[in-house]
């Protein structure tokens, strides 16, 4: 062990010493989803040079997930059992039940609230809906739920405490009505989330404990999506109660280390979403070819003789049109990291996009340590990003959002479950503060609204930049003054702002003769192959903005390397990624022949020790809040510095220097 903690005059704390002691099944470094993708290494200083070759780094990672389903249409078998089981739900008025945690929680509520209720929707409005409802249940469109750990105020930002505990999967099971014999696909991206292995596990103990015929009932019916390979997740023990029961089928979808270490909402989650979406897609068309002819499925988007292996390999052309776009994207990187490097603020302005446009802006502040979306009682401005949507109140944004009311966790189910389940005093007093934001009443803390009242609030202003975000025939109301598109375009040019245009199509639209023009477009044109959900558009749009979003963040210095050292370690998961990013980043540098030649050389710093500075640093971060500081950066330099002449080096005099040459500056001169 090095001489760290005695330099630093550190004693472990009490929640130290128990996440090092007590605590290892949350040390999950040695996952490939929390290793480092060679194509990115170097992502930070290359993108500070040519954004546009950044981004093509960063795009190409997504190569992974073509491969994944290459493999995947070699042997589709588990997958046809999950086609099998929506299909069946269906036709026997069950539930359909996606629950994810975090990223893959957002993933469940794009298949409800972007894939399912819209395309009912649709079809009640058409035609051959007389044909239909006859052998449909009456509420279709309420059999699927989307449900994430937290429920929808999860959207908008984690509830720490959540996420550890195995108990709120199993009881947001039971409170969404959840029952034997109903379809359920618990989703995560690492496979050792707590949160959704105790939803699973729950689900499958309604079959009963006895193994033979009440596991073969459950396998079909109960399925458990991760990105990691079984081996290395086989030592948790809570991913080897799921990987070794015989009542759940596994989906592996393994693509391996993420374009960014550890940040899942990339190829982990963008792969899910396609392949459980091409899954659904594929069990609605078996569903819908019972009762239509060939040519009604054509005009609702179904193609004869395109099944569920040509739904997943149509990934490959949707990553072609992305990549094809990149010039595009580059030049909205810079404008958007251009307004906040001034100090200036965005607004996304979606519909049909909303729910993929509001998934990658609530996914920043996490990932990069940013003010979380604002309030309405805020006074000013501190999130750098707002997203609004076509509509005049904050019910009907909601609405127009997610295709039904604002669904939160009531307190009366949860509470006094937390209080006599969790033994763990600090997740049980975690939790239970995080309850007290998970309510109904959490929708009217956020208006998402085109409204007066919000537009003379958080309304732009010079520099700022307004997104508009389209899906198809959008982007002709873009050009309508009257249309809700048009008068935010015009707003955003009126008060000084500027406009980028994001638009995805595809070959047959028409050719592009807009009126307004954005101040940079990027267009993403697609292949005229069938898309009946939307699930490519969405994936294209999805691939795009986590490209742009991520890109951009490096050019502000909060990625280093490929890594993301100003994560915000809010769970038991992230204190471990941010201890490892630590010790990784420190003991790179004390072990350069040039620092060794400056400074001596150094003994490795541990694991425990880390963890005891960070645990120290988040205490200090609580009380000095120096705006959106990341600890592990903050830990980074201190150490480095305290090593450097083995003395006593402060957290201000490392707050100091971070604030004066940012982390990658540091890092290239120490």
């Amino acid at each position: 062990m090095s001489r760290i903690l005695e330099y630093l005059r550190i004693t472990p704390s009490d929640q130290s010493v128990d996440y090092v002691e007590n605590k290892k099944q949350f040390h999950l470094f040695t996952l490939l989803t929390e290793q480092r993708h060679s194509k990115t290494l170097s992502l930070s200083s290359v993108i500070a040079d040519d954004t546009e070759k950044g981004l093509r780094m960063l795009l190409s990672v997504d190569e992974d997930i073509t491969s994944k389903i290459e493999k995947l249409c070699m042997n589709p078998e588990l997958l046809e059992i999950a086609v099998n089981a929506i299909h069946s739900a269906i036709i026997t008025g069950k539930k359909i039940y996606f629950y994810g945690c975090g990223a893959t929680g957002r993933l469940a509520k794009q298949m409800e609230s972007t894939f399912w209720r819209p395309f009912w929707r649709k079809l009640r409005q058409s035609e051959y809906w007389i044909k239909l409802e006859p052998h449909l249940p009456s509420d279709i469109e309420e059999r699927l739920i989307g449900e994430m750990t937290g429920a929808d105020r999860a959207l908008i930002s984690s509830l720490e405490g959540f996420e550890d505990l195995q108990l709120i999967g199993k009881l947001q099971l039971y409170d969404r009505k959840i029952e034997k014999g109903d379809a359920v696909f618990c989703v995560t991206e690492g496979g050792e989330t707590s949160s959704v292995i105790g939803t699973i596990l729950a689900a499958r103990k309604q079959y009963g404990d006895a193994a033979g015929r009440a596991d073969s009932e459950a396998s079909g019916k109960l399925f458990f999506a991760y990105n990691n390979p079984d081996e290395l997740l086989l030592p948790f023990d809570r991913s080897r109660s799921v990987i070794e029961n015989k009542g759940i089928t596994r989906l592996n979808l393994t693509t391996g280390p993420q374009g960014i270490t550890g940040s899942t909402r990339l190829q982990a989650t963008t792969s899910e979403t396609f392949i459980l979406g091409a899954v659904m897609e594929e069990a609605l068309y078996r569903i819908l070819r019972g009762f239509l002819n060939d040519r009604e499925l054509a005009d609702l988007g179904f193609e004869k003789g395109f099944g569920l292996t040509d739904r997943l390999l149509s990934f490959g052309e949707v990553k072609k049109s992305v990549d094809n776009a990149a010039s595009g994207i580059a030049r909205f990187t810079e404008l958007e990291a251009s307004a906040y490097a001034g100090h200036h603020f965005s607004t996304y302005f979606a519909r049909e996009a909303m729910v993929t446009v509001f998934i990658d802006s609530t996914e920043r502040s996490p990932t990069f340590r940013l003010f979380p979306l604002d309030t309405v009682e805020e006074p000013e401005r501190k999130s750098w990003i707002q997203v609004w949507t076509d509509s005049k109140t904050i019910d009907d944004a909601w609405q127009v959002f997610l295709g039904r009311n604002f669904r939160g966790l009531e307190e009366p189910v949860y509470k006094s479950a937390f209080e006599k389940e969790i033994d763990d005093p600090y997740l049980k007093d975690v939790a239970l503060k995080s309850l007290l934001k998970a309510g109904n009443d959490q929708q009217y803390l956020y208006d998402l609204s085109f409204s007066h009242s919000n537009i003379n609030k958080r309304g732009p202003k010079p520099g700022d930049i307004g997104v508009i975000v389209c899906v198809d025939d959008e982007r002709i109301r873009v050009d309508d003054p009257s249309s809700s598109f048009g008068q935010f375009g015009s707003l955003v040019r009126s008060q000084g702002g500027k406009v980028a245009v994001i638009s995805v199509t595809d070959e047959n639209a028409p050719a592009n003769r807009h009126q307004f023009k954005g101040d940079v477009e990027v267009s993403v044109i697609l292949p005229a192959f069938p898309d009946p959900i939307g699930l490519r558009r969405q994936m294209a749009l999805k691939m795009l903005l986590n490209a742009h979003s991520t890109a951009m963040m490096a050019k502000l210095g909060r990625v280093t390397g490929n890594t993301m050292t100003n994560v915000n370690p809010s769970n038991l998961k992230l204190i471990g990624r941010a201890t490892f990013l630590v010790m990784s980043h420190v003991n790179d540098v004390i072990a350069r022949g040039n620092w060794i030649n400056r400074y001596g050389n150094r003994e490795k710093v541990t694991f425990e020790e880390v963890n005891a500075v960070l645990y120290d640093a988040i205490e200090f971060m609580a009380v000095k809040n120096p705006d959106q500081t990341a600890e592990v950066a903050l830990s980074i330099i201190r150490i480095i510095e305290a090593l450097k002449g083995g003395q006593y080096v402060s957290w201000d005099e490392a707050l100091a220097i971070l604030s004066s040459k940012g982390l990658n500056l540091y890092l290239q001169e120490a």
